[in-house]
């Protein structure tokens, strides 16, 4: 039997922190070849430290996206995040370029050919997940965590809180009460700040950023309201610790109240099921919760290289369900190819889409106009609800 009283923590980091100053720089670089060619393959990495960035990985695209092009987006993404201090500058870095082309191995089992359907990237295991905890149908200590950073970075790049950094991380530890979030037990932030700001000014500033994103009453108390508790954070991002893509797989989804498969998401094509299949399952998932079908709801699918169609596709609904979970498995399967190909015909995923999940969450967000986080509509539920009905 589930647990009904407790507390859950999960974290947030900021789009400063060097592991995802890594992952927006592969995720533009995804974005750049996308847009010369919707069918490019990349497959990205970035590790950034003191002044220097390195770009490594596999690509098969057009010409036109060259190591040069490539060095432009590192540092105008590096730019955008707010990078131009002594030890990181999106100026001054040295951009290494170590990308080379495609294994004609893993090409040959991925493409379509003959009367054989295009196959996934590579063998593994996705899981998406909902539950009603928010309005985004998100686990509710991640849910706050993001919100939390994301309010301070709209003060920092608005010019509102100019003395704040681009580095950051958050915390929130929620007390669960008959198995529904109550209040903050804790909430801790580290923010990097400019030099004159000691630890209470620093804590002045983050605190109406905490109070305004968390439900009135939710609050923390005082002595739990832990800001830079080292009490000094003035050097920070790949200057003060290394960054690398795909470190911070927990951030990405759902805060650890979900399972999370073998891969990470971004500098990946969405011919990678480790990014398409876990968009898939998240968007099969939210679309069972918010149809009122269930409470909460995990999907497992699991892929080999080179076969088209998923081995299993799993679904649990932790005994909040209220349809035969075989049979949802069955229906999910009707209304979604869960193929490479037809994830990405469904969710429309072959575009330049990908640089703005790299912080704050790939899920949890509005979907928007030109495509982008087209994994969190909900134009399922009618579906869902007449085969149920």
């Amino acid at each position: 039997m589930s647990r009904s009283n407790y507390l859950f923590t999960s974290e947030s980091v900021s789009e400063g922190h060097p592991d995802k100053v890594c992952d927006r720089i592969s995720d533009a670089v995804v974005d750049a070849f996308l847009a010369a060619d919707p069918y490019s393959r990349v497959a990205v990495e970035t590790l950034a430290t003191t002044n220097r960035i390195v770009l490594a990985g596999e690509v098969r695209g057009p010409a036109s996206v060259t190591p040069q092009v490539m060095e432009d987006v590192a540092r105008a993404a590096v730019k955008d995040i707010g990078y131009d201090q002594d030890g990181f500058s999106w100026k001054n870095a040295k951009v290494d370029v170590h990308v080379h082309s495609q294994s004609a191995d893993i090409a040959v089992g991925v493409d379509a050919a003959g009367n054989k359907d295009e196959g996934a990237g590579d063998q593994g295991i996705m899981f998406g997940y909902a539950c009603n905890e928010t309005p985004a149908f998100m686990p509710a200590p991640i849910y706050y965590a993001h919100a939390i950073l994301k309010s301070l970075a709209e003060a920092r790049h608005s010019g509102a809180e100019p003395q704040l950094g681009p580095d950051a991380k958050s915390q929130v530890t929620l007390q669960y009460v008959n198995g529904k979030p109550a209040r903050a037990t804790s909430v801790v932030v580290s923010t990097q700040h400019g030099e004159k700001l000691d630890q209470d000014a620093v804590r002045e500033i983050v605190r109406p950023h905490v109070l305004n994103v968390l439900p009135e009453g939710w609050m923390c108390p005082e002595e739990t309201f832990y800001v830079n508790p080292t009490g000094r954070f003035v050097i920070g991002g790949p200057d003060g610790d290394c960054g690398l893509t795909g470190r911070k797989i927990i951030v990405d989804t759902y805060g650890g109240a979900a399972p999370h498969g073998g891969g990470a998401f971004s500098g990946k094509d969405p011919t990678k099921v480790d990014r398409s299949a876990a968009y898939a399952s998240r968007y099969l998932a939210k679309n069972v919760v918010a149809s009122g079908l269930a409470e909460k709801c995990v999907i497992q699918l699991s892929y080999a290289i080179g076969v088209s169609k998923p081995l299993s596709v799993y679904v649990d609904t932790f005994g909040t369900g209220h349809v035969d979970e075989d049979k949802l498995s069955g229906v999910l399967q009707q209304l979604m190819d869960l193929s490479p190909r037809g994830i990405r015909t469904h969710l429309g995923l072959n575009k330049p889409i990908y640089a703005r999940t790299a912080a704050y969450g790939h899920f949890g967000r509005e979907p928007e106009a030109d495509g982008g986080f087209s994994w969190e509509k909900l134009d399922l539920v009618s579906s869902l609800k007449s085969a149920f009905a």
